[in-house]
């Protein structure tokens, strides 16, 4: 603050306080009047009305119309009944699949033998990766089509009814090929099967196996095979990548509606 301002500001009060204090010394001189005397009612300050007292935003009417839009458009490309892709690997009788209305994971769970399996994964993971603009097709045979596909990070979590613990297997899903990681045994099973922050905390500190493609090659394709025989292979890696775009196209219409009805509200 400048000094010429609060020079003006202290003259300011100055002059408020000495016209109080002579108004006041004013009204003490006059003679008290023998009735009293009646208050003029004030005339009640006018307030324009303001976006916040209204029940909706300029903008709202035109966002909900655009909602409007995008929810006609993507209804439409949205089967109303099952495909048909869905419908035979239900029938096929494998997996289970459990799915939430909200949820972002998806649990495929199953038995084997004495063995209970269950195939985490999320839709928040999934999206394309491209090829590299400078990408030499003929470098070591590979194409663009090889190096692009949707992407999941997929966890395979399989007990045993007779022992204790569990095997967890952390994989990349891309190209209907599921890449191991790494494999982890956890002598508490909860560790590898219940989601908590508890087991979370628990898990930072256990070493959770080798980079899985330091291992002896023998000893990679085993557990290919291993993977194989509980049907976690080509046939289910084609597949999740589809299951994962059609329930997240299905969450994104209920996105929509939500969203404009509580802006229409």
């Amino acid at each position: 603050m400048s000094a010429t301002r609060t020079f003006r500001q202290l003259a300011a009060a100055s002059g408020r306080i000495s016209s109080r204090q002579l108004c006041s010394s004013s009204l003490a001189r006059l003679p008290l009047l023998g009735r009293t005397v009646s208050r003029i009612p004030v005339a009640s300050r006018a307030f324009s009305v303001s976006a916040r007292s209204l029940k909706a935003g300029s903008s709202d009417v035109m966002l909900s119309q655009k909602l409007s839009e995008e929810l006609k458009y993507e209804t439409e490309e949205t089967p109303a009944e099952e495909p048909e892709f869905l419908t035979v690997f239900r029938e096929q009788g494998v997996w289970k699949i459990h799915d939430t209305p909200g949820s972002q994971e998806v649990v495929f769970e199953r038995q084997f033998g004495n063995e209970n399996i269950r195939l985490t994964f999320s839709i928040a993971d999934l999206h394309t990766q491209e090829p590299p603009e400078e990408f030499n097709e003929g470098e070591e045979g590979e194409t663009p089509e090889d190096m692009s596909g949707d992407i999941l990070r997929v966890v395979a979590s399989i007990t045993k009814s007779s022992v204790p613990g569990a095997l967890e297997l952390d994989m990349t899903l891309q190209n209907g090929h599921f890449l191991v990681e790494t494999v982890t045994h956890y002598d508490d099973a909860k560790l590898g099967t219940v989601i908590s922050v508890e087991n979370d905390w628990k898990r930072r500190g256990l070493y959770v196996g080798p980079d899985f493609a330091t291992l002896d090659v023998a000893v990679q394709e085993q557990f290919e095979k291993f993977l194989e025989e509980r049907d976690i292979g080509e046939s289910l890696a084609f597949f999740i990548p589809d299951y994962a775009g059609f329930k997240e196209q299905r969450e994104y219409v209920n996105w929509l509606q939500s969203v404009k009805s509580f802006v229409e509200a």
